[in-house]
């Protein structure tokens, strides 16, 4: 038999966003290594045999806090499903503080992604993100593995007392063969000569206002575009700040080849974020041969850093106008720094090589915690 996996995440019949697509990406690609997955979720309208669904209650955008009987139901799925692994991918909703004793009273090995954002740049955001990162520190202390994007992240939760040595740091990938650079004809659609794209949650940490009002100061050509693609709280704001023709607001974008061939047209994609983990539509971008223009927060600017442009988040209405300067009157600029992003994401962050490493820490954790002795039922 082969490897089981019970992968605990966040699922969406539309596009969704970061956290939505690593589990789809993951879980389609341990199945297609022969890997038998059970995914569960919270998305009623997506569930089947393979993917159950618990119900829970939304609070705000990300948490959910999970009906009673919840954790019930999950140790009964677990007894039946016998999965070699648990792997969760936070948050997944309040039962992520109970999930590592369930699984260990069951005798299955448990991993936790933690996609929590960090940065330094804002005292506001930081600081939440550091409270949210104290929160976390004890239950993530009870996972066998826990798994992080980068060596800051790993040092940040070490300090809060996650031991050290169960710590793995694997960074998000993306499939490099689908997201690659090739034709599109976004920039005909949207009557640009020049078009800059920003991909992700229009949400008030994202600072997507302060990118519309760094690009309309600079006063762009008419034929320079800055494309906004996704929803979210400050979608209606952002519509009336951007009363503009050369700002193109267009929404959720569900096609992943509509998004791929905005990636393909744009010449930079800007991610102008106060703390992020390590963002997956900047990583898409890179493989899509795209400059990248990143905040120095989370592990963006480690993405990006000799392959793209960072922005010192403390100075960024600034850093932003500059860049946007520099990219328009220097076309060349930005086709090398796109020629070097898609070699960075070949190099360290394909989809391949995550899922490689996922396997390897399976093992690793099965093998450190034995064999399964929990009852079948």
């Amino acid at each position: 038999m082969g490897l089981r996996v019970a992968w605990l995440g966040q699922r969406s019949d539309g596009p969704g966003d970061g956290l939505v697509t690593y589990s789809r990406e993951i879980t389609r690609s341990l199945r297609r290594r022969g890997a038998d997955v059970v995914f569960v979720h919270h998305d009623a309208g997506s569930a089947g045999p393979s993917s159950p669904a618990l119900v829970s209650l939304p609070l705000g955008s990300r948490l959910r806090i999970a009906a009673p009987g919840s954790g019930r139901r999950l140790a009964e799925l677990l007894r039946r499903e016998r999965p070699d692994v648990v792997h969760v991918s936070l948050s997944f909703s309040s039962l992520d503080i109970s999930i590592p004793s369930l699984c260990h009273e069951l005798g299955i090995p448990v991993a936790a992604t933690f996609h929590a954002p960090f940065g330094s740049g804002s005292p506001m955001w930081a600081g939440l993100a550091r409270i949210l990162y104290q929160l976390y520190a004890l239950p993530l202390a009870r996972y066998d593995r826990v798994i992080v994007f980068g060596p800051a992240q790993r040092r940040l939760l070490a300090g809060l007392g996650v031991p050290d040595a169960a710590i793995r740091v694997v960074p998000n990938g993306v499939d490099v063969n689908r997201y690659r650079p090739g034709p599109s004809d976004w920039r005909e659609r949207l009557g640009a000569r020049r078009l800059f794209a920003y991909l992700g949650r229009l949400d008030r940490e994202k600072n997507v206002d302060v990118l519309v009002d760094a690009f309309l100061a600079v006063d762009p050509p008419v034929d320079v575009r800055l494309a906004l693609a996704g929803g979210g709280s400050e979608r209606a704001r952002l519509e009336r700040r951007a009363r503009d023709p050369r700002v193109a607001l267009l929404g959720p974008i569900a096609e992943e080849e509509e998004r791929i061939g905005l990636l393909r047209a744009a010449d930079a994609l800007f991610l102008p974020s106060a703390i992020e983990g390590l963002s997956l539509a900047l990583l898409e971008g890179m493989a899509c041969g795209t400059c990248p223009v990143a905040t120095d927060v989370g592990c963006d600017g480690d993405a990006v850093r000799g392959a793209g442009i960072v922005l010192d988040p403390v100075d960024l209405p600034a850093q932003l106008r500059l860049a946007i300067r520099l990219l328009i009157g220097s076309p060349h600029i930005a086709a090398h720094l796109g020629r070097l992003a898609r070699e960075r994401a070949v190099d360290r962050y394909t989809l391949a090589a995550n899922v490689d490493a996922l396997l390897d820490i399976y093992a690793e954790m099965q093998v450190t915690r034995g064999p399964r002795t929990a009852p079948a039922g």
